[in-house]
């Protein structure tokens, strides 16, 4: 078995945190290992964002990343990448047929890369599985205004996959359900296969030489962490509004409580920063937050299990999660966390064992919860053994196994149908 496995839009190693990497671009890189491990050859073909990008990376063995030329050798708006995909699709051909490679199935990642993979499916008569990790639908659900809307141009080509595809993931159950609800799709095409985290990178560590590590104040001093894009859709703004209430509950945190956000551009980046982040800025200076509330700036995966390491809690108050990998991460490295019930979190955290639950958008809400966890240090090291204990059934073994079951289906459904006609 070969895999094509499509991620048009952000490369699998690009730097997490920055504008188009976050855990999709995990999900593809570390899947593809694990069948590289097994001895499934892997090729990940991304379109090229650099002149002097190589064509071929190993990234493992039996795991190659393709970089294919196909519009501006620069990073592009992706709502105008469609017009770029016949010219994407084409040379994926070439290189396919340059090296004579056949491949057994396609695994297509985003809606952009689904469309992409329809078209090679025409050419290679592979069958095509996707996962979307988020939908366009519900982003715009929860947007809070034009500026934060998806295209209808999306809505349309993710109708279209959904349609089509031969087979496709949702993270969990409810990831699932949207789809049923919001594209009317067929429930039996549809597996769900939760994402997974690198057990032996993510797992538990000591807390004081993390800090030490990162430079970060020592133990009692309260660190909360939030690893995200920064975009609205990440309710980051909750966190900051949270803070400005513990600290008006407990006048003495001041200078003894930090919320360090990982992703975007660090404080000495602030060319670097979006509109959100500037926005962000903007909330904190009026809430006199700036020493409190501290950008550290996207981090390589090889450092953030120092950073989960270091912090007391981990929060997610996201709008909208189609899955949350920072969420297993933090699990993983035994950390309680304290997430909206939007979407993906409220499958991954066990409400009161893990870590808390709360709502979307609501600022007193997180307060509490996290007063609550920094508040007591029992029952938080209690949640935190709790949380290593959940994330060991996400070990990337065991989604991988789920995902060639998935292939495996569609291959015998093949010959089958091949056999009988």
């Amino acid at each position: 078995m070969r895999i094509a496995m499509l991620s048009v839009h952000s490369s699998p190693l690009a730097r997490l945190g920055s504008k188009e990497a976050g855990g999709m671009n995990v999900y593809v890189r570390e899947l593809s290992r694990e069948f590289g491990r097994r001895g499934i050859p892997v090729d990940i073909f991304t379109r090229a964002q650099e002149r002097n990008a190589p064509t071929i990376i190993q990234i493992d063995l039996g795991v190659r990343l393709i970089h294919v030329r196909a519009g501006p050798l620069a990073p592009y708006d992706k709502n105008h990448l469609p017009a770029y995909l016949p010219e994407f699709v084409g040379r994926v051909r070439c290189f396919a047929d340059g090296e004579d490679l056949h491949y057994d199935i396609i695994h297509s990642h985003y809606w952009i890369s689904g469309e992409a993979a329809l078209a090679l499916r025409r050419s290679w008569g592979a069958p095509v599985v996707h996962m979307f990790h988020t939908l366009g639908a519900m982003k715009n659900q929860v947007a809070r205004g034009a500026e934060e809307q998806e295209t209808r141009q999306r809505i349309v080509i993710e109708e279209r996959i959904l349609r089509e595809a031969d087979a496709i993931v949702a993270a969990t159950p409810l990831d699932r359900a949207q789809m049923v609800w919001h594209y009317s799709a067929d429930v039996e095409k549809i597996r769900v296969v939760p994402a997974g985290v690198d057990l032996r990178r993510f797992q538990p560590r000591d807390l004081s030489a993390a800090r030490a590590a990162l430079d970060l104040p020592p133990h009692p001093h309260r660190i909360v962490l939030l690893v995200a894009r920064i975009e609205p859709l990440k309710g980051i703004d909750a966190l900051i509004e949270a803070c400005a209430l513990l600290l008006r509950r407990c006048p003495e945190w001041r200078g003894a409580l930090t919320a360090l956000i990982v992703g975007g551009g660090s404080e000495e980046e602030r060319a670097r920063w979006n509109a959100e982040q500037r926005r962000l800025d903007a909330i904190r200076q009026r809430l006199g937050l700036t020493d409190v509330v501290r950008f550290v700036g996207a981090q390589p995966q090889d450092r953030l299990p120092l950073y989960y390491a270091a912090a007391d809690v981990v929060t997610m108050p996201s709008h909208y999660e189609s899955f949350g990998m920072a969420a297993l991460e933090a699990l993983a490295c035994g950390r309680p966390v304290v997430a909206t019930n939007a979407g993906g979190p409220a499958f991954i955290v066990e409400d009161g064992v893990s870590g808390l639950l709360i709502p979307p958008a609501d600022p007193v809400a997180l307060a509490n919860h996290l007063e609550r966890l920094l508040q007591n240090e029992v029952e938080r090291a209690a949640m935190g053994a709790a949380a290593r204990e959940r994330a060991l059934q996400f070990g990337w073994e065991r989604v991988a196994g789920d995902v060639l079951g998935v292939y495996r289906d569609l291959l015998q459904q093949r010959s089958v149908r091949v056999w009988a006609g």
